[in-house]
């Protein structure tokens, strides 16, 4: 039987017996969540990281599936791509996919907020202060913790400070099976340093390298699975 995966960072583990030819679904890229037409909310996060892991992950052998916010990058051709703007349309790709996929890999930067309502028309500016309310996105991570049955999780935790105890918080309150933690330095860069741990061994130290190896070193771990 094909297996299917979700890319979310992992390192060890029994979680999955024989992991060639998995199908894996990885999210890249930041969001966009609308105020209007034509003005959005957004963060700097450039795909980078998660268009790299997608080419490591064909490479080695997998089948990917990546699901993608705006970037100026351009996919590899092997992958099937699902492009998305706001999180709401990243959530709807990743519940379509995630029952028949092996790992999720959550590498996009999803914005933690969207307006509560989107003008129909362009929002003119007014003498005065504006005013913009806000709701919480769904946590796609933690869904997927929640609803997973044989799926391998994997997070990204994106910290500027105490960055292992907030990554590991995530790890536990969303039930992921790896958290890959980093800092804003990242953001655009070629290059990446990346900790990472699963809920059964203690923190791992990447070397700080190219975002194309930092990606290979990941899936290699996944491949090492026994």
């Amino acid at each position: 039987m094909t297996k299917r995966v979700v890319l979310l960072f992992l390192d060890f583990g029994p979680l999955v017996s024989n992991l060639a030819d998995m199908r894996i679904v990885i999210t890249a890229g930041a969001t966009r969540e609308y105020i209007d037409p034509v003005r959005f909310i957004s963060n700097a996060s450039t795909g980078k990281m998660g268009y790299a892991l997608a080419r490591a992950a064909i490479k080695a052998g997998h089948k990917v599936t990546l699901v993608t916010g705006p970037t100026q990058l351009r996919p590899p051709k092997e992958a099937k791509v699902v492009n998305v703007e706001t999180g709401a349309q990243m959530f709807d790709a990743v519940k379509k996919f995630f029952a028949r996929c092996d790992c999720l890999i959550m590498a996009a930067a999803v914005a933690d907020y969207t307006p509560a309502g989107k003008s129909k028309t362009k929002i003119k500016k007014g003498p005065g202060p504006f005013t913009l309310e806000l709701k919480t996105t769904p946590d796609i991570a933690k869904w997927a913790g929640r609803n997973k049955k044989k799926q391998i999780v994997v997070g990204f935790a994106l910290e500027d400070k105490s960055i292992r105890k907030n990554a590991e918080r995530k790890l536990k309150e969303k039930n992921l099976d790896m958290i890959i933690a980093n800092t804003p330095a990242a953001i655009g860069s070629e290059k990446a340093s990346v900790q990472i741990k699963t809920g059964v061994t203690t923190w791992t130290k990447l070397p700080h390298a190219a975002k194309t190896i930092v990606a290979k070193r990941i899936i290699r771990m996944i491949g090492n699975l026994s």
